[in-house]
Protein backbone atom coordinates (compact mmCIF):
# COMPACT_ATOMS: atom_id res chain seq x y z
CA UNK A 1 0.00 0.00 0.00
CA UNK A 2 1.64 3.44 -1.09
CA UNK A 3 -1.66 5.98 0.48
CA UNK A 4 -4.61 6.42 1.38
CA UNK A 5 -4.91 3.97 4.31
CA UNK A 6 -6.08 3.68 7.85
CA UNK A 7 -7.40 0.98 9.81
CA UNK A 8 -11.29 1.15 9.69
CA UNK A 9 -13.41 -0.74 13.08
CA UNK A 10 -12.22 -4.10 13.00
CA UNK A 11 -9.18 -4.27 11.39
CA UNK A 12 -6.65 -5.89 13.57
CA UNK A 13 -3.87 -5.72 11.55
CA UNK A 14 -0.29 -5.53 13.77
CA UNK A 15 2.79 -4.20 12.28
CA UNK A 16 5.71 -6.14 12.57
CA UNK A 17 9.52 -6.68 12.04
CA UNK A 18 9.51 -6.38 8.38
CA UNK A 19 6.90 -4.04 7.70
CA UNK A 20 7.39 -0.49 6.15
CA UNK A 21 4.97 2.27 7.38
CA UNK A 22 4.08 5.42 6.23
CA UNK A 23 3.10 8.25 8.33
CA UNK A 24 1.16 10.70 6.55
CA UNK A 25 -0.79 13.67 8.24
CA UNK A 26 -1.75 17.17 7.85
CA UNK A 27 -2.56 19.79 10.69
CA UNK A 28 -5.25 22.53 10.18
CA UNK A 29 -5.91 26.35 12.39
CA UNK A 30 -8.90 27.87 10.25
CA UNK A 31 -8.41 25.80 7.25
CA UNK A 32 -4.48 27.03 6.73
CA UNK A 33 -3.35 23.21 5.80
CA UNK A 34 0.02 21.75 6.24
CA UNK A 35 0.47 18.42 4.91
CA UNK A 36 3.62 16.14 5.98
CA UNK A 37 4.40 12.46 5.99
CA UNK A 38 7.73 10.09 6.47
CA UNK A 39 8.13 6.68 6.93
CA UNK A 40 8.97 4.24 9.77
CA UNK A 41 10.79 0.80 9.08
CA UNK A 42 12.45 -1.10 12.14
CA UNK A 43 14.57 -3.58 9.50
CA UNK A 44 17.65 -1.97 8.72
CA UNK A 45 17.42 -3.67 5.45
CA UNK A 46 14.66 -0.90 4.14
CA UNK A 47 17.50 2.19 4.73
CA UNK A 48 18.21 2.60 1.55
CA UNK A 49 14.99 2.79 0.30
CA UNK A 50 14.04 5.68 3.03
CA UNK A 51 17.05 7.34 2.13
CA UNK A 52 16.36 7.43 -1.77
CA UNK A 53 12.94 9.30 -0.78
CA UNK A 54 13.86 11.36 1.78
CA UNK A 55 16.83 12.74 -0.29
CA UNK A 56 14.30 13.33 -3.12
CA UNK A 57 11.72 15.08 -1.62
CA UNK A 58 14.87 17.28 -0.20
CA UNK A 59 15.73 18.04 -3.74
CA UNK A 60 11.98 18.76 -4.48
CA UNK A 61 12.25 21.01 -2.19
CA UNK A 62 15.16 23.05 -3.24
CA UNK A 63 13.95 22.81 -6.49
CA UNK A 64 11.40 24.69 -5.82
CA UNK A 65 10.54 28.31 -6.21
CA UNK A 66 8.86 30.83 -8.07
CA UNK A 67 8.79 30.81 -11.42
CA UNK A 68 9.93 27.77 -11.56
CA UNK A 69 8.22 24.81 -13.83
CA UNK A 70 6.34 22.44 -12.38
CA UNK A 71 8.60 19.70 -14.94
CA UNK A 72 12.05 21.02 -13.49
CA UNK A 73 11.15 20.00 -9.56
CA UNK A 74 9.60 16.45 -11.18
CA UNK A 75 13.09 16.03 -12.80
CA UNK A 76 15.06 16.75 -9.52
CA UNK A 77 13.46 14.08 -7.70
CA UNK A 78 13.42 11.74 -10.42
CA UNK A 79 16.77 11.80 -10.93
CA UNK A 80 18.13 11.72 -7.15
CA UNK A 81 15.06 8.80 -6.22
CA UNK A 82 16.22 6.67 -9.34
CA UNK A 83 20.16 6.95 -8.32
CA UNK A 84 19.48 4.64 -5.81
CA UNK A 85 18.64 0.89 -5.43
CA UNK A 86 17.81 -1.59 -2.27
CA UNK A 87 18.92 -5.34 -1.81
CA UNK A 88 16.54 -7.08 -0.22
CA UNK A 89 16.73 -10.84 1.04
CA UNK A 90 19.88 -11.30 -1.43
CA UNK A 91 17.94 -9.63 -4.53
CA UNK A 92 18.66 -6.02 -5.82
CA UNK A 93 15.74 -3.65 -6.55
CA UNK A 94 16.23 -0.36 -7.82
CA UNK A 95 14.27 2.20 -6.13
CA UNK A 96 11.68 3.80 -8.78
CA UNK A 97 9.41 6.85 -8.37
CA UNK A 98 5.72 6.05 -8.60
CA UNK A 99 5.15 8.24 -11.58
CA UNK A 100 1.31 8.45 -11.15
CA UNK A 101 1.65 10.21 -7.74
CA UNK A 102 2.43 13.47 -6.85
CA UNK A 103 2.98 16.34 -4.87
CA UNK A 104 0.21 19.51 -4.99
CA UNK A 105 -0.51 23.23 -4.04
CA UNK A 106 -2.89 23.84 -1.02
CA UNK A 107 -5.28 26.35 -0.53
CA UNK A 108 -7.52 27.44 2.54
CA UNK A 109 -9.53 24.17 3.50
CA UNK A 110 -8.36 22.58 -0.03
CA UNK A 111 -5.85 19.60 0.33
CA UNK A 112 -5.31 19.52 -3.25
CA UNK A 113 -5.80 23.79 -4.81
CA UNK A 114 -5.54 22.68 -8.27
CA UNK A 115 -1.73 22.45 -8.90
CA UNK A 116 0.05 18.64 -8.94
CA UNK A 117 3.68 18.82 -8.91
CA UNK A 118 5.36 15.49 -10.63
CA UNK A 119 7.78 13.18 -9.50
CA UNK A 120 8.94 12.51 -12.60
CA UNK A 121 10.21 14.16 -15.74
CA UNK A 122 7.77 15.10 -17.95
CA UNK A 123 6.10 18.28 -19.77
CA UNK A 124 4.40 20.57 -17.54
CA UNK A 125 5.35 24.23 -18.18
CA UNK A 126 2.85 25.81 -15.65
CA UNK A 127 5.08 27.64 -12.76
CA UNK A 128 5.07 28.41 -8.90
CA UNK A 129 4.00 31.43 -8.15
CA UNK A 130 4.46 33.83 -5.26
CA UNK A 131 2.28 33.18 -1.97
CA UNK A 132 1.59 29.70 -3.20
CA UNK A 133 1.72 26.77 -0.57
CA UNK A 134 2.78 23.77 -2.01
CA UNK A 135 3.30 20.18 -0.56
CA UNK A 136 6.33 18.26 -1.98
CA UNK A 137 5.15 14.95 -1.66
CA UNK A 138 7.34 11.92 -3.22
CA UNK A 139 6.46 8.32 -3.51
CA UNK A 140 9.15 5.69 -4.23
CA UNK A 141 8.81 1.87 -4.67
CA UNK A 142 10.48 -1.36 -4.99
CA UNK A 143 8.01 -2.33 -7.61
CA UNK A 144 6.80 -1.28 -11.03
CA UNK A 145 6.82 2.42 -10.08
CA UNK A 146 2.55 2.66 -10.93
CA UNK A 147 -0.33 1.90 -8.15
CA UNK A 148 -3.74 1.36 -8.47
CA UNK A 149 -6.99 1.29 -6.09
CA UNK A 150 -7.36 -1.42 -4.52
CA UNK A 151 -8.95 -3.12 -0.59
CA UNK A 152 -11.79 -1.54 1.29
CA UNK A 153 -12.11 2.20 1.41
CA UNK A 154 -11.38 4.28 4.71
CA UNK A 155 -10.44 7.61 3.26
CA UNK A 156 -13.22 10.36 2.17
CA UNK A 157 -13.25 14.19 1.83
CA UNK A 158 -16.33 16.06 0.44
CA UNK A 159 -15.54 17.69 -2.73
CA UNK A 160 -14.57 21.65 -2.62
CA UNK A 161 -16.57 22.03 -5.42
CA UNK A 162 -19.93 20.07 -4.17
CA UNK A 163 -22.88 20.05 -6.20
CA UNK A 164 -25.88 21.40 -4.69
CA UNK A 165 -28.06 17.98 -5.31
CA UNK A 166 -31.58 17.81 -3.39
CA UNK A 167 -31.48 14.14 -1.08
CA UNK A 168 -34.01 12.05 -0.42
CA UNK A 169 -32.95 10.10 2.01
CA UNK A 170 -33.09 11.30 5.76
CA UNK A 171 -30.05 9.34 6.73
CA UNK A 172 -27.81 11.51 4.32
CA UNK A 173 -29.19 14.42 4.84
CA UNK A 174 -28.28 13.43 8.57
CA UNK A 175 -24.77 12.86 7.71
CA UNK A 176 -24.34 15.74 5.25
CA UNK A 177 -25.29 18.16 8.00
CA UNK A 178 -22.15 16.27 10.24
CA UNK A 179 -19.67 16.39 7.79
CA UNK A 180 -20.37 20.15 7.05
CA UNK A 181 -20.32 20.96 10.71
CA UNK A 182 -17.06 18.64 11.74
CA UNK A 183 -15.04 18.54 8.70
CA UNK A 184 -15.95 20.87 6.10
CA UNK A 185 -13.77 20.07 2.97
CA UNK A 186 -11.33 18.35 5.08
CA UNK A 187 -10.45 14.70 5.01
CA UNK A 188 -11.86 12.28 7.11
CA UNK A 189 -11.82 8.53 7.80
CA UNK A 190 -14.67 6.29 8.63
CA UNK A 191 -13.23 5.70 12.09
CA UNK A 192 -13.98 8.79 13.43
CA UNK A 193 -17.23 8.78 12.11
CA UNK A 194 -17.63 5.92 14.60
CA UNK A 195 -15.98 7.33 17.53
CA UNK A 196 -18.22 8.42 20.18
CA UNK A 197 -16.90 12.68 19.52
CA UNK A 198 -17.90 12.10 15.50
CA UNK A 199 -14.56 13.57 14.53
CA UNK A 200 -14.47 16.07 17.10
CA UNK A 201 -14.70 16.67 20.24
CA UNK A 202 -14.85 20.18 20.28
CA UNK A 203 -17.41 20.26 17.75
CA UNK A 204 -19.74 17.77 18.71
CA UNK A 205 -18.51 16.83 22.13
CA UNK A 206 -19.93 13.18 22.89
CA UNK A 207 -22.43 13.36 21.00
CA UNK A 208 -21.41 12.84 18.08
CA UNK A 209 -21.43 9.00 17.28
CA UNK A 210 -22.66 8.30 13.56
CA UNK A 211 -24.71 5.01 13.29
CA UNK A 212 -25.81 3.03 10.32
CA UNK A 213 -23.84 5.17 7.95
CA UNK A 214 -21.90 3.33 5.45
CA UNK A 215 -25.45 3.71 3.03
CA UNK A 216 -25.72 7.89 3.54
CA UNK A 217 -21.91 7.27 2.80
CA UNK A 218 -22.43 5.84 -0.37
CA UNK A 219 -25.22 7.96 -1.45
CA UNK A 220 -23.05 10.88 -0.90
CA UNK A 221 -20.12 9.36 -3.36
CA UNK A 222 -22.81 8.98 -5.76
CA UNK A 223 -24.21 12.03 -5.88
CA UNK A 224 -20.84 14.07 -5.95
CA UNK A 225 -20.71 15.50 -2.70
CA UNK A 226 -18.51 13.36 -1.17
CA UNK A 227 -15.55 11.65 -2.74
CA UNK A 228 -14.28 8.10 -1.92
CA UNK A 229 -10.39 7.65 -1.84
CA UNK A 230 -9.50 4.18 -2.08
CA UNK A 231 -5.93 2.46 -0.72
CA UNK A 232 -3.50 3.14 -3.35
CA UNK A 233 -1.06 0.24 -4.27
CA UNK A 234 1.98 -1.02 -6.47
CA UNK A 235 2.19 -4.81 -7.09
CA UNK A 236 2.28 -7.04 -4.37
CA UNK A 237 5.14 -7.77 -2.38
CA UNK A 238 6.49 -4.42 -3.00
CA UNK A 239 7.90 -1.90 -1.05
CA UNK A 240 7.25 1.32 -0.42
CA UNK A 241 8.31 4.67 1.16
CA UNK A 242 7.10 8.81 0.61
CA UNK A 243 8.36 12.14 2.43
CA UNK A 244 6.73 15.31 2.72
CA UNK A 245 7.06 18.74 3.00
CA UNK A 246 4.43 21.76 2.60
CA UNK A 247 6.29 25.00 1.85
CA UNK A 248 5.30 28.34 1.22
CA UNK A 249 6.58 30.73 -1.45
CA UNK A 250 7.44 34.02 0.15
CA UNK A 251 8.65 36.98 -2.24
CA UNK A 252 12.56 36.62 -1.27
CA UNK A 253 12.44 33.21 0.40
CA UNK A 254 10.88 29.58 0.70
CA UNK A 255 9.47 28.89 3.94
CA UNK A 256 9.53 24.79 5.00
CA UNK A 257 6.28 24.88 7.32
CA UNK A 258 6.58 21.06 8.14
CA UNK A 259 10.70 21.07 9.33
CA UNK A 260 11.27 19.81 12.43
CA UNK A 261 14.64 19.21 14.10
CA UNK A 262 14.36 15.42 13.04
CA UNK A 263 12.72 15.82 9.41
Amino acid sequence: VAAHYTPNVGDDTVLQYDDVMKVDFGTQIDGRIIDCAWTVAFNPKYDMLLEAVKEATNAGIKAAGIDVRLCDVGESVEEVMESYEVELDGKTYPVKCIRNLNGHSIGPYQIHAGKSVPIVKCDDQTKMEEGEIFAIETFGTTGRGYIVEDLECSHYMKNFNAPHVPLRLPRSKKLLGHINKTFGTLAFCRRWLEREDGGSFTVNGNKGKQEKYMGALKNLCDVGIVQAYPPLVDVKGSYTAQYEHTLVLRPTCKEILSRGDDF
